[in-house]
């Protein structure tokens, strides 16, 4: 048979055939190379923290800044507290004051009930949880759910020996106090109320809450508790710096506790006193007041005549009128005033945009991310943080029945509520 003759072309098509294929096999081989494997993570413990750090697309090109959340709705109860729940019981474990199935109080709005009820559990503890009866009843209901002992108080000023807070730290004494006279106990009635000697005091039937198997009870004291700063001064503050690379120059967040707020911002201006930290606070606080003037209250409140019960904001669990341990750990260089409105609007305007689906002090959060953005002007990297998602507001923040009635109804089609055309 003659030779076949390969032409200029052919040549070609034949060299371009062979590449392709060699290109086609080389990709082949790439694609299906074994994916190194992460070691899994050992327990619902081990789950909680390294949260990804989000761009908020929107915002950020809204506002010539990088705005970045660290995505905290993220962890297995769902929100930044978390963090805070593990902290508080390892370190009262550690300490003898909590013991390995005794009781957990706490006095909370409602996160950080959550998270502990949630992680509770795996150190082998109980948790009771005393709230105000005007908290969204979803977070009951999630509380409930997760096996914890809900109380419900009216809502009272911090002083009042009511207050949900002073309810909690009860409670644990009242564990404790249980627990020590375990042995004169022998048994229950068909109400699980405890008997002592076969008879039931009428005091222990209006006040007992615990059963006669309680092994005390520990108080987590999430306002003063300085366990909260430090889950954040060691966890979230440091996992930002690296996830950003020390690349960032603003963070910014509301205060409820303060733990968030210290936490983060020491350890990054221990990292860089260059990198500014900011408070966003919600109506009815007067931490504002403290950080721009010194004092916690307004220019038209005197000294002496404040009201009792000043009026609150939508916003859960951000925004106090008194200064707590955690909160005297933080490093600030200033403070901006959120609006209810703001935060109804941020929410929505989040949703639309960017999917994101948060929760109120989330929203807050993210109005003070774009204040810091209008005051420091564009090009800088600004971190926030996502606290929760909007699951646990469902019937008063993105309630528009509700809204409605407090004059709250979103309208904005942008940022205009912010004064960004």
């Amino acid at each position: 048979m003659a030779p076949v003759k390969v032409t200029g072309p052919v040549f070609a098509a034949l060299s371009i055939a062979v590449l392709s294929y060699l290109l086609c096999n080389s990709r082949s081989r790439k694609t299906h190379k074994p994916i190194s494997k992460k070691k899994p993570r050992r327990g619902l413990i081990e789950a909680i923290g390294n949260t990804p750090l989000i761009r908020i697309n929107s915002l950020s090109e809204a506002t010539g800044c990088e705005i970045l959340g660290k995505a905290e709705f993220l962890n297995p109860g769902g929100s930044v507290k978390d963090r805070v729940a593990v902290k508080i019981i390892e370190e009262a474990l550690e300490s003898g004051q909590l013991a390995p199935g005794g009781v957990v109080t706490e006095g909370s709005a409602g996160s950080t009930a959550i998270s502990l009820a949630t992680v509770a559990p795996a150190y082998g503890c109980k948790c009771h949880v005393v709230i105000p009866d005007d908290v969204a009843i979803e977070k009951s209901q999630i509380l409930e759910a997760l096996g914890a002992t809900v109380e419900r108080v009216r809502p009272v000023s911090i002083t009042h020996k009511d207050h949900y807070v002073n309810v909690a730290r009860r409670r644990a004494l009242e564990a404790n106090e249980l627990a020590s006279k375990h042995g004169k106990y022998i048994g229950m009635d068909a109400d699980g109320l405890v008997q002592a000697n076969g008879h039931i005091s009428e005091e222990e039937k209006q006040n007992s809450v615990f059963s006669s198997n309680c092994k005390g009870g520990f108080f987590a004291d999430q306002f003063e508790n300085l366990a909260n700063f430090r889950a954040h001064y060691e966890g979230t503050g440091p996992e930002i710096w690296e996830q950003t690379g020390g690349d960032l120059h603003a963070f910014v967040a509301a205060a409820g506790t303060g733990g968030t707020l210290a936490g983060v911002s020491r350890s990054l201006q221990e990292k860089s006193p260059n990198i500014k930290c900011f408070l966003i606070d919600p109506p009815g606080s007067g931490l504002f007041n403290k950080i721009t003037r010194g004092v916690m209250y307004t220019r038209e409140e005197a000294e002496g005549r404040r009201l009792k019960n000043p009026f609150d904001t939508i916003t859960e669990g951000i925004g106090i009128n008194r200064l707590t341990q955690n909160f005297l750990m933080a490093e600030l260089d200033g403070a901006f005033r959120g609006t209810d409105m703001e935060a109804v609007e941020m929410s929505r305007y989040l949703l639309k945009n960017d999917g994101l689906f948060v929760g109120s002090s989330s929203a807050m959060n993210c109005v003070g991310a774009v204040r810091v953005a209008q005051s420091i002007g564009p090009g800088h990297t600004i971190v926030t943080i996502l606290c929760d998602s909007g699951m646990r507001h469902l019937s008063k923040f993105y309630d528009s029945q509700y809204l409605s009635q407090h004059g709250l109804t979103p309208t904005a089609t942008g940022l205009e509520f912010l004064g960004i055309s």
